[in-house]
């Protein structure tokens, strides 16, 4: 017993089959939102953004009512709760579909991840490095390629989508219609995010973020020259965050069974990243109508979607 004790590696045991790496990645960038929407519940920079700015929050609230700072507090808040949302589908992953062995789940890691972990490389677009954000990724991104590289060999299962399996051809009406809503969402969320992640990479505005400000771009650029590059790598950001949760709920809309634990995963997911991304635009007083209207929009399929499907799931059950 001790010569095969003598054999295992250390690092070989704790990587396991991936699935730990790939949930530690997880935790981190749960932890990662949590910690951005604390900082902006307590109104503060990061070093960094200080230090770039040469400012610090509560002297850039001093310019036009605060107002430039609730901006970017909101984009910061709804990039938190992308973070959320992601690290949410991820741990399900991890511990449901991907611990049966099934390899699309290990498709929807590398596909999603990246697209998140390169959307980093925007800040090419609006020239500011954020040394936290690339140190963060530096560290993580090996833990997630490790997960990904040790758990291949055992992501071997294929199944088929659940809409055109046999058990998906007899749902009743109600899941079907349920699973295609959270696709349209799933779908209406990646185009947001890539829209959101241009801009970021190169207008940064629209109009009615100057309305609720109440400057214009030159009047931003006379406040502080790199007042701009900030607000741009927040969206851009936020719109790469997006995006990434769009994908995961496609791919995991799509293949996924109906069950309890999907079900409360992507309930969770959902209502934090629709949550904190509409909440945070009550809190800062954005609350132009045309603005929150694509948000209350897919906010709403949402629900109703994921609720069709449940009731549909639990009428299945009860059959």
């Amino acid at each position: 017993m001790g010569d095969i004790d003598d054999q295992r590696g250390f690092l070989r045991e704790l990587v396991g089959d991936g699935r730990p790496a790939l949930a530690l990645t997880a935790v981190a960038l749960f932890l990662s939102g949590a910690f951005a929407i604390f900082l902006a519940i307590r109104r503060e920079f990061l070093p960094q953004d200080v230090t770039f700015l040469g400012m610090t929050a509560k002297e850039l609230c001093a310019i036009a009512d605060c107002r430039i700072v609730r901006f970017m507090f909101h984009d910061r808040v709804a990039f938190g709760g992308t973070l959320i949302a992601v690290a949410t589908l991820y741990l399900w992953l991890a511990l449901f579909p991907l611990h049966r062995g099934l390899a699309w789940a290990w498709w929807t890691f590398l596909v999603s991840g990246a697209l998140g972990f390169g959307s980093f490389l925007a800040y090419l677009g609006y020239g500011y490095l954020d040394s936290w954000h690339g140190i963060a990724t530096v560290a993580l991104l090996p833990v997630f390629l490790t997960g990904l590289v040790a758990s291949r060999p055992h992501a071997t299962g294929s199944v088929t989508g659940w809409l055109r399996s046999v058990d998906g051809l007899r749902a009743p009406a109600l899941a079907r219609m349920g699973r295609w809503g959270l696709l349209a969402t799933g779908s209406g969320l990646v185009l947001a995010g890539l829209v959101i992640l241009y801009l970021g990479s190169t207008e940064v505005f629209v109009a009615e973020d100057f309305g609720f400000m109440g400057l214009t771009r030159d009047v931003l650029d006379r406040v502080n020259p790199r007042l701009v590059p900030l607000i741009a790598h927040d969206r851009a950001g936020f719109g790469g965050g997006l995006a990434t949760i769009g994908i995961l709920l496609l791919l995991c809309g799509w293949y996924a069974p109906p069950s309890r634990a999907f079900h409360q995963a992507v309930l969770f997911a959902g209502g934090s990243g629709f949550c904190f991304a509409i909440g945070t635009h009550f809190v800062e007083g954005y609350v132009n109508p045309v603005h929150l209207a694509p948000a209350f929009a897919g906010a709403a399929l949402f629900a109703g979607s994921i609720l069709c499907e449940m009731i549909g799931w639990r009428r299945m059950q009860s059959a």
